[in-house]
């Protein structure tokens, strides 16, 4: 019989559509088993700072349709030392917490297998961040949301350069992982995709340009942030420089991917890992992430989730290449 009575939950990092769909699922699933919850508002500067409100079954009514989150979230770097770990540990053993539920991506796993590391209060993760970059889970809170929101507004990008026979650069979000670029630019049926993974895209894309086979009404090109060229600004730049004769604009999307109701998906998606993450706490299970693989919810170890690299898919790029041409 576990020892568990109450349990906390938090936001960390940069929000995701599908936050409050988690805390919802969070907070209903350990009063179902019999458990207080306490929501900590803003992160790990919350635990620090005494952030601590009751959540009961009413207070995440009418939330799962909301982008966001309800607790806040904020970076915290007095949470990196020893001496912030030990004072936010006080501060959860002071109000009784035996388990806490953190989510957010890979900065808020840091954090949390430290202090896994240093203290007696499990910490169970819920993989929470558009990037979709982390190992160990097919899905990530708020990718799908973000895909949906690039694609909705590549396709209005494209009217326009339709309208004027422009070639537009959409930077989209993705400082180190392509995932979004990828996906986003084969549903939008982009004629060009720069992700950080590949690094012969802007070879690729130069012949299609010499080739004369994109002298058509519009031209979308996909880059990620993170791509080694610098961005779309760069990028285009280069472009223009070579190929004058091309009317080039660049939008960059920046966190307009943030926002948003998420999608259908996001939410049952955020629902199952929420549920699961209060299952994982309650069979004593501590520094992990629930992921989900083939469908199946599964528990990785933070150092993996963390440490481990995700590869884009292979199949997908192909795809992209071929459907490109």
């Amino acid at each position: 019989m576990t020892r568990l009575k109450k349990i906390a939950i938090l936001t960390s990092g940069g929000d995701a559509p599908g936050m409050n769909a988690a805390i919802r699922a969070v907070t209903r699933t350990a009063i179902y088993n019999g458990l207080e919850v306490i929501g900590i508002k803003e992160g790990y500067r919350g635990m620090i700072e005494k952030k601590f409100t009751p959540l009961w079954s009413h207070d995440v009514s009418d939330i799962i349709q909301r982008g966001g989150t309800l607790l806040k979230t904020a970076r915290c770097m007095e949470f990196k030392t020893e001496e912030g770990r030990q004072i936010a540990y006080n501060n959860l053993r002071e109000i009784g917490v035996h388990g806490v539920v953190v989510i957010g991506g890979d900065g808020t796993f840091t954090g949390a297998r430290i202090f896994n590391e240093e203290f007696d209060i499990p910490l169970v993760g819920i993989p929470g961040t558009i990037d979709n970059d982390l190992y160990g889970t097919d899905y990530t809170i708020g990718y799908d949301t973000a895909l949906n929101t690039v694609v909705e507004a590549v396709d209005k990008i494209r009217d326009t350069a339709s309208a004027h026979n422009r070639m537009f650069f959409v930077e989209v979000m993705g400082a180190e992982a392509g995932f979004i670029a990828l996906r986003s630019g084969i549903a939008a049926g982009a004629e060009a995709i720069v992700i950080p993974e590949v690094s012969d895209e802007v070879e690729k894309l130069n012949k299609l340009l010499e080739s004369g086979r994109r002298q058509k009404a519009s031209n979308i090109v996909i880059v990620a942030e993170g791509d080694k060229e610098g961005g779309a600004y760069t990028l285009a730049n280069k472009v223009k420089e070579h190929y004058p004769s091309y009317d080039i604009r660049i939008t960059v999307l920046g966190h307009l991917q943030r926002g948003g109701s998420p999608s259908a998906f996001d939410r049952v998606t955020a629902s199952r890992l929420g549920y699961a993450a209060v299952e994982a706490l309650m069979d004593d299970q501590k520094s992990a992430m629930v992921g989900i693989q083939n469908n199946e919810i599964v528990l990785v170890p933070f150092r993996k989730a963390i440490k481990l690299h995700k590869s884009v898919n292979r199949d997908l790029l192909e795809i992209a290449q071929v459907l490109a041409t």
